[in-house]
């Protein structure tokens, strides 16, 4: 079986070309070559696939093997892949994923994808829909006691769940301590991503999360959406900010006139292989 390693802003999946190849138990796959040791080494694997509603279909599975809704940073990926790697070749494409059809522009550089501009749709606020345990919706600047101490979180779904919590610095967070705390605390029926943001000014802000199923990342495209709504909501921020992630920068506008969010990032091949077994 071939695969490709890819990366966006250093968060790394293994990509697998579903046109070509039959993967017969992804949570497997996922925890086996997921393996920084043993095996590939990446945040995950994600299944590029055939579909009948728009260009592609994309299957994200996080290290642990648990299926996830989305993922930003591995949307653009898949948009590289498929143009190219010849699945596609145009410059306006739709990806189908669990979280509903995303639509991706492909900016492109001597012939292939350089970066890529993802309408990533609305964002849902509704609680339940999250979902989280509230009586507010929108859930904007609520108290979660955590490690014996209140944050306050603001929680958006971009296709999955994120809470996403405001400090002074990000430099120095127990994120090890604290990730796995917010991850299964019981306000989160279905687990949750968790960014922690600390504002530079109206346009930059400083990011780190934690990933449910995988812990933390260098970069989380919709926790980068999910960060950006929230600090719109809190009157934080103008409504188009650059965040600065472990692995890179995304930009991030939410039009609030259409109600949409656009994330623009890099995609990157990292290297192509074959599985010895």
């Amino acid at each position: 079986m071939r695969f490709t390693k890819m990366e966006g802003l250093g968060n790394d999946y293994i990509y697998i070309n579903c046109f070509q190849e039959t993967v017969t138990h992804p949570s497997e796959f996922a925890i086996r070559y997921s393996d920084r040791h043993f095996g590939i080494g990446s945040d995950g694997l994600i299944l590029i696939c055939p579909s009948e509603v728009a260009d592609i279909r994309m299957e994200m599975y996080n290290a642990d093997g648990s299926q996830s809704e989305m993922c930003g940073n591995g949307i653009r990926c898949v948009g590289k892949y498929a143009y190219d790697y010849g699945i596609i070749k145009k410059e306006r494409i739709s990806v189908e994923t669990l979280a509903g059809i995303k639509y991706l522009d492909l900016i492109l550089k001597d012939g292939k994808v350089d970066a890529v501009v993802v309408d990533m749709g609305s964002p849902v606020l509704e609680a339940a829909k999250i979902p989280v345990r509230s009586d507010r919706t929108p859930v904007v600047d609520e108290p979660i006691m955590v490690a014996g101490q209140e944050f306050h979180m603001t929680c958006v779904s971009m296709g999955n769940p994120h809470a996403v919590v405001f400090v002074d610095a990000v430099k120095d967070l127990p994120l090890e301590t604290w990730g796995p705390l917010f991850e299964h605390h019981p306000l989160f029926p279905n687990r949750i991503n968790t960014e922690f943001i600390e504002v530079l000014n109206r346009s930059e802000v400083n990011m780190r999360v934690w990933e449910r199923g995988t812990g933390e990342t260098l970069a989380c495209g919709t926790g980068a959406c999910a960060s950006t709504v929230a600090c719109i909501l809190n009157q934080k921020t103008e409504n188009h900010i650059t965040l600065h992630l472990l692995g890179g920068d995304l930009q991030v506008k939410w039009d609030r006139q259409n109600d949409k969010v656009y994330m623009t990032g890099p995609a990157k091949v990292v290297f192509d292989g074959e599985l010895a077994e």
